[in-house]
Formats: C-alpha cells, sequence, structure tokens
C-alpha cells in the first residue's frame, strides 16, 4: 500500500498546522497590522457581511450648574461593511512530487501551501488597499507628493514625517509601512533602513524609522509614482471559513496518472473603517472589482483609521 497525498494532509490538519503556518509565514500577521475578527460567522456563499461600530463620543463637558440641568447626549452606530473573498486553486502531484521524498512530506506540503497563501493573501489586501484609497472620502488618508518637483516629491524622512502627520496627535500608532522592493532599496542606499536579524528564523527584518518595513512588488507602480502604505496595529481585520471537506479535496486521473490536490478558501479582508459599495459580477468579486475606484467608501473619521497612503517618487 502507497502512502496518498489524502493519507497526509485533511482538513483538520489544514485547519491546525496549516492556518497557524500560514500567519507564521505572513508579514501582515507578523507586523501586527492583520487582527482576528471575533464573533462572526461567513456566509455559505458569497456576499457581505455587517461590522458594527459605535461612534466615538462628540461634544464638549458642560459647566456644571445648580439652576440648569446637563443635556443628554447619544452614542451612534454605523456599519462597516465586509465583502467575502472566495479563492481556490488545484496543484497536480508533479507539482508536489518533489517534496514528498522529504522527511515529513505533511510538512513540507503544508508549508508550501501556507506559503502560497500568505502571498495571496497580501495581494487581495494591496487590491483592496487600492480601491479604498480610491475613494473621494478617503483624500484625509492620503498623502501624494508626486506631482511635486525635486526632492519634494521623493520619499524621504521629510515627506515620509508629513505623511505620517495626516493621522494628526494619533500618528504613533502607526507601527509598519508596506512598500515596493524599488522603494526599499531607494532607502537602504541612503541608510535609512535598519535591518533586524529575527532570533527564531534568522531572517533579516527591514525597519524604517522604527516601523517594519513590508516588502510587495506588488504595490501600485504608475508612470514612476509609486504608492506606500502606514499601518496602524489591527488596520486590517481578518475572518475565514473553517476549511472542511469539501474546501480540500484530492482526485485522481487514472488517465494522466495523476494526483490533484484542490483547495478552496472564504475569508474577509477588511480595512478598518472602510465601507463595501461595489458589486461583484460573480459570486466573490475578483481583484479588479476590489480595486474599483467606486468600490469602497469611508464610515470612520479619518484619524480613525489607521492607515495612510503615501504617493512618491524615487528620485
Amino acid at each position: 500500500m502507497t502512502t496518498k497525498i489524502s493519507d497526509i494532509i485533511t482538513p483538520d490538519a489544514w485547519a491546525g498546522y496549516g492556518v497557524q503556518r500560514t500567519r507564521e509565514l505572513s508579514a501582515l500577521w507578523q507586523s501586527g497590522i492583520v487582527a482576528p475578527i471575533e464573533g462572526i460567522a461567513l456566509p455559505n456563499g458569497g456576499g457581505t457581511l455587517n461590522l458594527p461600530h459605535f461612534a466615538d463620543l462628540t461634544g464638549d463637558a458642560e459647566v456644571l450648574s445648580d439652576s440648569t440641568p446637563l443635556t443628554a447626549g447619544k452614542i451612534t452606530a454605523g456599519a462597516q461593511v465586509a465583502v467575502v473573498i472566495g479563492r481556490g486553486k488545484a496543484w497536480g502531484v508533479n507539482d508536489l512530487a518533489g517534496v514528498l521524498s522529504g522527511a515529513d512530506p505533511a510538512k513540507a506540503i503544508m508549508d508550501l501551501l501556507a506559503g502560497y497563501w500568505a502571498r495571496q493573501d497580501q495581494r487581495e489586501l494591496i487590491s483592496t488597499l487600492t480601491g479604498v484609497f480610491s475613494a473621494s472620502s478617503m483624500a484625509g488618508n492620503m498623502h501624494d507628493v508626486s506631482g511635486e518637483t525635486g526632492a519634494a516629491a521623493v520619499f524621504t524622512g521629510e515627506t515620509f514625517l508629513d505623511a505620517a502627520q495626516k493621522l494628526g496627535d494619533a500618528k504613533d500608532s502607526l507601527t509598519a509601512i508596506a512598500m515596493h522592493s524599488a522603494t526599499e532599496t531607494k532607502l537602504a542606499k541612503d541608510g535609512l533602513i535598519q535591518y533586524v536579524v529575527d532570533a527564531l528564523s534568522m531572517a533579516r527584518v527591514p525597519y524604517y524609522m522604527g516601523k517594519r518595513v513590508i516588502v510587495d512588488d506588488g504595490l501600485p507602480v504608475a508612470a514612476g509614482v509609486y504608492t506606500s502604505f502606514l499601518f496602524g496595529p489591527g488596520a486590517v481585520g481578518y475572518a475565514s471559513a473553517p476549511i472542511g471537506p469539501q474546501d480540500l479535496e484530492t482526485d485522481r486521473d487514472i488517465l494522466a496518472g495523476d494526483t490533484v490536490l484542490a483547495m478552496r478558501r472564504r475569508e474577509i479582508i477588511h480595512v478598518a473603517g472602510s465601507k463595501w459599495i461595489g458589486t461583484a459580477a460573480g459570486a466573490f468579486p475578483t481583484r479588479a472589482e476590489l480595486a474599483g475606484s467606486t468600490a469602497w467608501d469611508r464610515v470612520f473619521e479619518n484619524k480613525a483609521i489607521p492607515v495612510v497612503a503615501f504617493k512618491h517618487k524615487l528620485a
């Protein structure tokens, strides 16, 4: 009897070890940008979910008086609207055959799958950020210097601080920045990137002005204009549907002599303070639809959204 892929990777195994490995391999999770959305259940199909929130208390305190009673204010509630993202991928055994000879084939496959989905999640977030910051209501969280001349249009310490200042006295909450590798290289040449060796993985982790740097070449670039994103903790909410037997399946193509592994996922990757107002042609939005210029709107005050988009040049 031979060991099959279905014997070493099961929904239960993925739900435990596999999901945890995805988070460990994701720079988004490591940096604290992503926070789980607790207490919600995703619908069986596509669609949206309301994520209620209470608005902050407003109005000045009143002067105490022995003749004039206090005026009762009210607390208001709004609703963030998240959209369910559905994705799937299938692999033939030839794609996995190279790892099956390892000492721990289950771990090898899990690591490959976890790394793959971590990269995919990062791309879903970039598409969502592109769409969210296309909304006119997000102008207060956008710092665009690309139209300036000379050093004023370039990513420098001064223009970066101006970008962080978009959040005013909430700017200290920013802890990470996502940037294109060309931006990281430019800053490294300027001697502005500090690399810290992670004690567990021994990988070099870049920091800029004390903020964790996430490097991704999927970030928007157009005509020499780069978009970097500054994040605070919990800037992105995440929830996923449990991986079940229908989401993780194997099959055998006897004519081709291949074993196929198929995986499907449903999840929410939601920018805090935003609201999905777009439409999807299918059951789930494509990345192009997530990035659409009319797909999102703002529901939080600008300073309460712990994300800033920074558009700049490199020279």
